[in-house]
């Protein structure tokens, strides 16, 4: 699953509230020099009041925010730039809608049991997504395995180790040889 250094490329980091998706997502890109998207940022205010309050996102409140995603990684990968993104895509069709972003675009699901993922949402503080909402999100994801452009990489590690096995998964350079 390696890119061609030459070209604008984009890995999404998805998964399930909690499984780390911001926390690697920010070493990956120190790790690559690349832009770090914070896919939450992108969503519209009735979606954060929504989860605040604990109601689930339906599909008609997440096009608007995978679009926008969407569209600025498609921005990102023209000019030729690195990027990302921490982004659930729990749906193959989010990550179809995400796909039309450009060739240069890969996804690392990052998996968890659920007794993992629970605990460290219990520990999480300063997040508008409450743990009561792990249980949809779970329902809704729709298992990525066999898709040719998803790597999958476990999250019962440190962060760095996951951070490694990405690396490896996506063929980039290892710490050695990464780009400043």
């Amino acid at each position: 699953m390696s890119f061609a250094p030459e070209r604008g490329r984009a890995i999404v980091l998805m998964g399930v509230t909690g499984a780390g998706k911001t926390t690697v997502g920010r070493l990956l890109a120190e790790r690559l020099g690349a832009r770090f998207l914070e896919g939450d940022a992108y969503h519209p205010p009735e979606n954060v009041a929504k989860m605040r309050a604990g109601i689930p996102l339906e599909d008609a409140d997440r096009w608007p925010w995978l679009e926008a995603i969407r569209a600025e990684l498609a921005r990102l990968i023209a000019a030729g730039e690195t990027a990302v993104v921490a982004c659930s895509a729990l749906k193959r069709a989010y990550r179809d809608r995400l796909r039309r972003a450009g060739p240069g675009l890969r996804f690392v699901h990052l998996r968890g049991p659920e007794a993992l993922i629970a605990a460290r949402l219990a520990e999480r503080r300063g997040h508008y997504m409450p743990p009561s909402l792990l249980p949809s999100q779970l329902a809704t994801l729709e298992d990525p395995s066999g898709e040719p452009d998803v790597a999958e990489v476990p999250i019962d590690r440190p962060p760095e180790a996951i951070l490694e096995a990405i690396l490896a998964a996506t063929g980039e350079p290892p710490a050695s040889s990464a780009r400043p």
